[in-house]
């Protein structure tokens, strides 16, 4: 649809920027499996939702004033996929890690469900008021609305998500129990607190 409204004509070029996206994406979900323990899932997080913001700033001003022309529909695809692929390597699949790694887990089955919830009523919310807001404000326009929350996901990303890259069950419990992000489990901290004493 948005490669539709850049002014891709024809079902042969529809079906192409088709499945250049489901590549894309397909590719990208692969290079999010080799790199999350790797690098760390905040990392991946950071690229995720930064390139997103810019693919869709862009997608938004190709479609607000690009559209039509070749460059502009070359834009768009580039765009659209390269929005697809920067949310298979991050945000996409590290929404489903983090559920199942960082809660207690006491609580973990009912809060991964609650996550897995939160994250369906969203996706149909957008789904759902999607066509009705683009008709109001324009396509272009929801797009960079689309860019300014992704924008805000960055920020939300440094000041809330914690990471959890070769962390045990212990030390993420010790996560919620402290204000400060940890250091080592509370057993290493108390039998080096110990060892200090005895030396002393």
């Amino acid at each position: 649809m948005y490669v539709k409204e850049a002014g891709l004509v024809g079902n042969s070029k529809l079906l192409g920027a088709t499945v250049a996206v489901g590549i894309s994406k397909t590719v990208f979900i692969l290079v999010a499996i080799v790199l999350i323990d790797k690098v760390g899932r905040k990392p991946l997080l950071y690229v995720s939702t930064i390139g997103m913001t810019v693919c869709l700033f862009t997608l938004g001003i190709t479609l607000s004033w690009l559209k039509g022309g070749p460059f502009g529909i070359d834009l768009a695809v580039l765009s659209v996929c390269g929005n697809v692929a920067f949310f298979s390597v991050g945000i996409g699949p590290i929404c489903w890690v983090l559920t199942s790694e960082i809660f207690p887990l006491r609580l973990r089955a009912q809060a991964a469900a609650l996550g897995a919830v939160g994250n369906r009523v969203c996706s149909g919310l957008v789904a759902m008021s999607f066509l009705s807001v683009a008709h109001a404000i324009t396509m272009g326009r929801t797009f960079f609305i689309f860019s300014a929350v992704s924008a805000v996901s960055v920020a939300f990303v440094y000041a809330c998500v914690p990471e959890t890259k070769g962390k045990s069950l212990e030390q993420m419990d010790l996560l919620f129990q402290s204000e400060q992000v940890w250091e080592g489990s509370r057993a290493e901290q108390e039998l080096g607190d110990v060892e200090q004493l005895v030396q002393k």
